[in-house]
């Protein structure tokens, strides 16, 4: 018989939250090019996790056929365009408009769900959709009067939710039967080389101060390590709608930091449409329930 968890998850879920939320401020912090953070975000959580599977759980790695391989290396494809694209979004729009966009992921994955799988879509799942698209389109028409730029970084930050959404789905079966570490690590290791590819191939520097690579490491042990692995390790013991809602939380969170920290005030439109995309999203994951 197996034992539940030492740790309460619901706990846990609320140190992933608290986490995640810093991250757009870490990001904001740092100097360096967008691409370059994203491959740091990848590289230094991968050498931290990398020697824990090898020590802790060498079986999860022979377990590891050429098949099961090849899908993780997917996951991790649709995980390094999600961090290059939101990443970016933020040198470009606010952090409340980035933040509420890029979670949009619940209403991409619902869609894809009822698209590509044939899952049914209730009505209360498509008013939240419905009220989400609007809430995201209030946010894009309010950046609209601030500047190209800003519409461009809501751009990237949508585009950064549609791969975030292909992540979840994609790798929803795959974390059943598999175990944290060996899920973890080649989708993250994956994602560190295609990154780091991506900047060597377009000149992205990659050497800087010894400042820039104590934000990277902050980076992937806040955001990363103690925000998106123990999200995933959250999933084995609670349901997949409990965590999705718990999402909600990051918008809010690093919307007050950003305040707090960069002094940066949303906007009364912006305001507006996170309000109606976040009770979009929040009616779309309940309706799910149902």
């Amino acid at each position: 018989m197996s034992r539940g968890p030492k740790v309460p998850p619901k706990a846990i879920l609320a140190v992933s939250i608290a986490a995640v939320s810093t991250a757009s401020i870490l990001i904001r912090m740092s100097s360096a090019h967008p691409l370059a953070i994203a491959a740091y975000r990848m590289i230094i959580s991968t050498l931290i996790l990398a020697p824990l599977l090898i020590l802790g759980e060498p079986d999860g790695l022979r377990g590891l056929d050429r098949n099961l391989l090849l899908k993780l290396v997917g996951v991790g494809f649709f995980l390094a365009l999600h961090f290059a694209s939101w990443i970016s979004s933020l040198s470009l729009t606010s952090v409340a408009s980035s933040v509420v966009l890029v979670h949009l992921d619940p209403i991409i994955v619902a869609s894809l769900s009822h698209l590509i799988l044939g899952e049914r879509m209730t009505r209360r799942m498509l008013l939240g959709i419905m009220m989400a698209i609007s809430g995201a389109a209030i946010i894009a028409l309010g950046d609209m009067g601030l500047g190209g730029a800003n519409l461009q970084g809501d751009l990237l930050a949508f585009i950064g939710s549609l791969m975030l959404g292909l992540y979840i789905l994609s790798g929803r079966r795959l974390r059943q039967s598999l175990s944290l570490l060996p899920y973890v690590v080649p989708v993250y290791a994956t994602a560190a080389a295609i990154l780091t590819l991506v900047c060597l191939i377009a000149g992205v520097p990659l050497i800087y101060q010894l400042r820039e690579y104590i934000i990277f490491t902050a980076i992937a042990l806040v955001p990363m390590i103690f925000g998106h692995t123990l999200y995933n390790w959250a999933l084995r013991y609670l349901k997949a709608s409990i965590v999705s809602t718990s999402l909600l939380g990051e918008p809010v969170g690093a919307s007050i930091l950003a305040f707090l920290i960069l002094g940066e005030r949303p906007t009364p439109p912006v305001l507006l449409g996170a309000l109606i995309t976040l009770i979009g999203i929040y009616i779309c994951i309940r309706g799910a329930e149902n």
